[in-house]
C-alpha cells in the first residue's frame, strides 16, 4: 500500500484546522461493524459475503497469503468488511494530496464496538460529508431526531456538502420469481436473492427532506470487449456547479441502485447524471421501459439550506471496482468545489 508511516487505531480523531481553500472532507459509513460481521453466514439473505465466500466465487484473485492466510486476514464477513477500508484508500490518498489533509473515516458502530452517532464530534471539522449507507436493514440502523438535526446544522453553514448514498435494494418483492430475475440480470453470485440496504440513509434523508429513494440493483450497459461502463448521460445544462465537468463515467458495478426522485418539484433538485443499462438482461425496471437509471442527483442550496446535496453511491469512492482518470476527476471535482 506505499505506507510511509504505521497505521494506528483506536485512537480519536484529531481535529482538521480550516483553512481557506482546503476543504475537510470526512467519510461516515452507516453501519455497525459487528452487526455485519457478526450475521449469521448460514442466513441466505441480507448480509455480506463471508471472505471465504468471496475466494469461490473469485478464485484465484484472492489466493495469495494477504487475502487467504487466516492468521494475516478475516475470513469470515468481517474480511469482506476490510475489503472495502482496503478500496477506500485510494480516494482518501487523493483526497488528501488536492486538499493538503487527510481523510477520517467514521464507523456508526466500529470494530470494538464503539458508537458513534453523527454529531458533532464528525461534523465539526467537515466541509464535505459522505455518508456511506452500507448498513444492512435488518441491522436496524435508523438516524436519530438529534443526528438529523446536527447534519440539518450542518447544512447551514456555507460553503457545506453533504453526499449521501444508501446502496442498492435488492429483491423487496415477495416474488421469488421477480427476485430470480433480478439475480439473473445483475449476474453477481456474491450478492443474494435479497439484499436491502441503507435504512440509516433513507432516514437521515426522510428526515433532511430529500425526496430521493433507492431502489433495485441495476447492471450498467458496459463498453464491447471490456468491463467499464459505457459513458454516463450528463446534463450539463443543470451541472451549474460542474460537479461534473471533465467526468465522463463512473465505475463498473454489477448492481447499483437507481435513485428515485419522489417530488415533482424540479426546482428543488436536479437528476445530474443517469447510467444506461445493460438490457440484454431482462428487469424489472427495463421491462416497464426503462433504459437508463438516476445515478446522481443534486439539490442546490435553498430552503434555509447553505450546502450542497449530493446523492451518489458508495461505489463511485471504492477501487474495489476499478477507478480511471474520469472517476478520479469526479473525486477531484468533489474536493475542490466551492
Amino acid at each position: 500500500m506505499g505506507e510511509t508511516s504505521g497505521r494506528t487505531y483506536n485512537q480519536n480523531h484529531a481535529p482538521r484546522r480550516y483553512m481557506r481553500g482546503h476543504r475537510r472532507v470526512s467519510v461516515y459509513t452507516s453501519w455497525s461493524y459487528p452487526g455485519e460481521a457478526n450475521r449469521n453466514p448460514a442466513e441466505m439473505d441480507n448480509r455480506f459475503s463471508t471472505m471465504t465466500e468471496v475466494r469461490r466465487a473469485l478464485w484465484p484473485h484472492y489466493e495469495s497469503p494477504q487475502w487467504a492466510d487466516p492468521l494475516r486476514f478475516q475470513q469470515g464477513v468481517a474480511g469482506s468488511l476490510e475489503l472495502f477500508f482496503w478500496a477506500w484508500v485510494k480516494f482518501q490518498r487523493v483526497i488528501e494530496e488536492v486538499t493538503g489533509h487527510r481523510v477520517p473515516m467514521f464507523q456508526r458502530v466500529d470494530q470494538a464496538g464503539f458508537p458513534l452517532p453523527l454529531d458533532e464530534r464528525v461534523l465539526a471539522d467537515a466541509d464535505t460529508l459522505l455518508v456511506f449507507g452500507l448498513d444492512h436493514n435488518v441491522t436496524g440502523q435508523v438516524a436519530a431526531p438529534e443526528e438529523i438535526e446536527a447534519v440539518r446544522a450542518f447544512l447551514e453553514r456555507e460553503g457545506t456538502c453533504l453526499v449521501i448514498g444508501p446502496h442498492h435494494d435488492v429483491g423487496h418483492s415477495p416474488d421469488l420469481e421477480e427476485r430470480a430475475l433480478e439475480y439473473a440480470h445483475h449476474g453477481d453470485a456474491l450478492v443474494p436473492r435479497q439484499q436491502r440496504f441503507g435504512g440509516y440513509a433513507r432516514s437521515l434523508m426522510k428526515g433532511l427532506g430529500i425526496p430521493v429513494e433507492n431502489r433495485w440493483g441495476l447492471r450498467p450497459a458496459v463498453v464491447e470487449g471490456t468491463n467499464r461502463s459505457v459513458p454516463l448521460t450528463v446534463m450539463e445544462d443543470l451541472d451549474t456547479r460542474g460537479w461534473l465537468s471533465g467526468v465522463q463515467n463512473f465505475n463498473f458495478h454489477m448492481h447499483l441502485p437507481h435513485y428515485a426522485v419522489t417530488t415533482e418539484d424540479s426546482h428543488s433538485l436536479r437528476v445530474l447524471a443517469k447510467q444506461p443499462i445493460d438490457l440484454t438482461r431482462p428487469h424489472p425496471f427495463t421491462n416497464e421501459g426503462n433504459t437508463e437509471f438516476n445515478a446522481l442527483v443534486w439539490m442546490p442550496p435553498g430552503d434555509g439550506r447553505a450546502g450542497d446535496v449530493l446523492v451518489a453511491d458508495s461505489t463511485i469512492f471504492s477501487t474495489l471496482f476499478g477507478a480511471d482518470e474520469s472517476l478520479v476527476r469526479f473525486w477531484k471535482n468533489l474536493a475542490t468545489a466551492h
